[in-house]
């Protein structure tokens, strides 16, 4: 079959040129053109035997008439994974998972692929980046000597077109969109055109013969070109792995999910044997204090459907004539925000102080639910007193000095319960009834402003 003559088209004017230039010939804009595949000749279908449309075509009927099917999830035996997944993988489904390299996508995928392999579906191992010598001697490394995953060791997108159509697995995994490439197109691997061409083929597919088709992307310094981001309108979940490859913890975060919730997390941590479920992610962003400590105060935050305890920890030093503000893990414009509000409605003045901010283990945090218990740990190292042992807290603080209530404030209190917490200061609007047996061994003190909960700290000195 002969090939189709690449064409360049222009992000801004949309002028075209039959080779690839610096400046576009029309509007003369630099470095803004993208290469593509030009219209297929009469008759002759761009995309080969891949099935070009996703679904017959069928009659316009209303929504109320249409008859709506749940979507059937297979479970990998990963609880982690399957809970960011929102419950396994659904059939037809593309999945993207993003993130560095070397941070651990590959060996779950093959523990994951394993396990359904095992469960009795058929699956497939498709590696562009490794040969597979390298991908049998990292099973074996993960204590998978016998797995009976198929593996193809190929790049060329057509080839792996056939090799789904033939074979029919159930699970495929693409090891990495980067690699693979169209010879549709002239330009090499990895590149805008090649990425975002060879994922709409294997949405097609996926979409087509009910294969859940899994691909893997590199993050990389530069953004989009060559990241995840190009695809992620065009799958249904997007995944992303986040850790410090020199730590033993990894996070897993759903970005996008259109088969269940997003902002959801898995926890893993990295062992000998691959990647392990964390059943107690709290546990890795506590610090360990024997007694407490100043400028410490444990916060509980919400990962999509899981409250997870988190110790956020704050340094007030002697500053210079330009005192330094910033924080690791939560949003710096809103630390100088809160230091204003605590100056003006509390009294506590660090104007002239160095303040450091920093949540513990690496995790982000975005919601306002974390302002509360910033602003005492800042007051906290300020008046060198630590707050009491079990001491939680939690909720949004306004420019007004009021403290607003947190989303799901009961689930937060009794997750702090369950660990062991004995005192909570948290938003009036999340306190609970006072007969509440959920809440046993935990005393809640209710305020409605900054001041209130300043006053509640002094007096548990």
């Amino acid at each position: 079959m002969a090939k189709d003559k690449s064409i360049f088209t222009c992000t801004e004017c949309g002028g075209t040129s039959a080779r690839w230039m610096g400046k576009c010939p029309s509007c003369n804009a630099w470095n803004t053109l993208i290469e593509g595949s030009s219209e297929p000749a009469a008759g002759k279908n761009r995309f080969g035997s891949v099935h070009a449309s996703l679904a017959p075509t069928s009659e316009v009927l209303p929504l109320a008439q249409i008859q709506a099917a749940d979507f059937e999830r297979h479970p990998t035996g990963i609880d982690e994974l399957d809970r960011v997944l929102g419950g396994g993988m659904v059939e037809g489904g593309v999945v993207l998972i993003g993130g560095d390299p070397g941070i651990g996508k590959s060996t779950l995928l093959l523990q994951a692929v394993d396990a359904l392999q095992r469960s009795g579906m058929n699956t497939l191992y498709v590696t562009g980046e490794e040969s597979g010598a390298q991908v049998a001697m990292r099973s074996r490394r993960l204590g998978l000597p016998d797995s009976q995953v198929p593996v193809l060791p190929e790049i060329q997108l057509e080839k792996i077109l056939h090799t789904l159509q033939t074979r029919q697995p159930g699970i495929a995994i693409i090891d990495s969109i980067q690699t693979v490439y169209s010879d549709q197109l002239t330009s090499a691997p990895g590149s805008v055109a090649q990425v975002r061409e060879c994922a709409a083929h294997l949405t097609r597919t996926a979409k087509s013969t009910g294969i859940t088709i899994v691909l893997v992307g590199h993050v990389t310094k530069e953004g989009a070109l060559a990241g995840p981001r190009v695809l992620e309108h065009m799958v249904d979940t997007v995944l992303y792995f986040e850790g410090d490859t020199h730590s033993n913890f990894r996070l897993i975060r759903a970005i996008k999910n259109r088969f269940g919730a997003v902002n959801e997390i898995g926890v893993f941590a990295m062992t000998e044997k691959g990647l392990k479920g964390v059943s107690n992610p709290s546990a890795i962003f506590l610090s360990q204090h024997a007694e407490p400590v100043p400028g410490s105060c444990v916060m509980v935050t919400l990962e999509g459907t899981r409250p997870l305890l988190v110790e956020i920890q704050a340094l007030v030093d002697s500053g210079g004539p330009s005192p330094r503000r910033l924080s690791v893990g939560l949003d710096r414009d809103r630390l100088a925000m809160l230091l204003a509000v605590l100056h003006r409605h509390a009294g506590v003045a660090c104007m002239d102080q160095d303040v450091f901010v920093n949540a513990v283990g690496g995790v982000r945090i975005s919601e306002p639910a974390a302002d509360l218990a910033v602003m005492l740990a800042i007051t906290s190292s300020l008046r060198g007193k630590a707050l009491p042992k079990g001491f939680i807290a939690f909720g949004e603080v306004g420019l007004a000095g009021e403290v607003r209530p947190a989303p799901r404030g009961q689930d937060r209190l009794k997750e702090a319960a369950k660990l062991g917490f004995k005192v909570a200061v948290v938003p009036k609007a999340n306190a609970p009834k006072k007969n509440d047996k959920a809440f046993e061994g935990l005393t809640i003190y209710p305020v409605e402003r900054i001041e209130e909960a300043m006053q509640v700290v002094r007096g548990l000195d």
